[in-house]
């Protein structure tokens, strides 16, 4: 980390590419030089600037995406995406300008005060983006669901014989009649963003289950299956985040990365905690928070989930029982302590990521 003779720090935008360079030996930084952002310029500048010298890029993870990196490292030359919401920040600094933050990332780098992100592959990262598109038009969908609904509360109109968005209501809304011309087509508007979202999402989840199917996340998924709250969608989201577990060498480590590490703010012999990070993968503590609520129910096994536990691994068992048995004992203590509900289920699911990490490490480290 900041080892080679020259360090360039890049600050990425959409159209350009700020790059500054600071040399071994020296006090400060060089040249500041400012690129155009198109794989043919960076590929020209850096040959003629840095391509035979031992140099190593450095710059945030954001917007843009890995090209840059793809590029450089293809090129044969060192880079790193590091971590932008683990990057030190001065207090009282309020000026922030591209070179400021190119050369920040230069002197920050070669200090060894960054923290680098895994990059994905080309391949993982296609994954990760069909799992996240379909999560995108899941909220896409309540949206849709919600405009629909609040313009009939407006006319009055209100379903109350059965389960929202169920058969029952698709039923009701074809027999729902407008005078006026201007509320028929704005009732058809809305009716037909819902469907089309309806129809979208269930064409997507088939993809995503077939995603889930193939031979480099079949196992994996069907052993976090095995935890209570975790089905198959939720257990993909856990694989394709995560990337891969055996890269996180403790619990506490995933934990973090999940932004379910606690913060604390303790000085002169006073300890005081000040809740989770929140710094780190925010899809993967979705899905944690989400199955968490599900051991609020108690020890309970369903049928469905002694289903999804069949010819599973002993060991894998093993961990998902102990954490049924645990987690369940500490939702209901916490909440007999008073405690509030939101505050006991992010304490369940930090807990859970462990054994999430857990079965992660048994499946991926060959132990079962």
């Amino acid at each position: 980390m900041g080892k080679c003779n020259t360090v360039v720090g890049l600050d990425v935008h959409k159209d350009t590419v700020v790059a500054a360079e600071w040399k071994a030996g020296m006090e400060k930084v060089g040249e500041v030089r400012i690129l155009e952002n198109r794989p043919s310029v960076v590929e020209k500048t850096v040959k003629r600037l840095w391509g035979s010298g031992d140099v190593e890029f450095v710059y945030e993870a954001g917007p843009c995406g890995y090209e840059l990196y793809r590029q450089l490292t293809k090129m044969g030359l060192k880079c790193a995406v590091i971590a932008p919401g683990k990057t030190p920040v001065k207090v009282g600094d309020r000026v922030k300008t591209d070179r400021r933050d190119a050369e920040k990332l230069a002197r920050l780098w070669r200090a060894g005060e960054l923290t680098e992100v895994q990059v994905p592959t080309v391949e993982q990262e296609a994954d990760r983006d069909l799992v996240r598109v379909r999560e995108d038009l899941v909220e896409d969908r309540l949206r849709a669901r919600q405009r629909l609904s609040k313009f009939l509360l407006r006319q009055g109109r209100v379903f109350r014989e059965g389960k929202a968005w169920g058969v029952q209501q698709a039923q009701w809304l074809k027999g729902q009649n407008f005078g006026p011309l201007g509320l028929l087509k704005t009732f058809e508007a809305y009716q037909r963003e819902v469907e089309e979202k309806d129809e979208h999402l269930e064409a997507l989840t088939v993809q995503v289950e077939q995603l889930a199917s193939q031979e480099r996340y079949s196992r994996l998924v069907k052993h976090l299956r095995c935890l209570k709250g975790i089905k198959t969608l939720s257990a993909l989201t856990l694989s394709v985040e995560s990337l891969d577990m055996r890269r996180f060498p403790s619990a506490r480590d995933f934990m973090g990365y999940a932004g379910l590490g606690i913060c604390e703010g303790s000085t002169g012999g006073k300890i005081r905690r000040l809740g989770i990070t929140k710094t780190g993968n925010a899809h993967l503590r979705r899905i944690l928070v989400e199955a968490a609520w599900s051991y609020r129910h108690g020890k309970v096994t369903s049928r469905e989930l002694r289903e999804r536990r069949k010819d599973c691994p002993a060991e894998i068992l093993k961990i998902a029982r102990k954490a049924q048995n645990r987690l369940s004992e500490k939702f209901q203590r916490l909440l007999h302590y008073n405690k509030p509900s939101q505050k006991v289920v992010v304490a369940v699911a930090r807990e859970l990521a462990g054994f999430v990490w857990a079965i992660g490490q048994a499946t991926l480290g060959e132990k079962v």
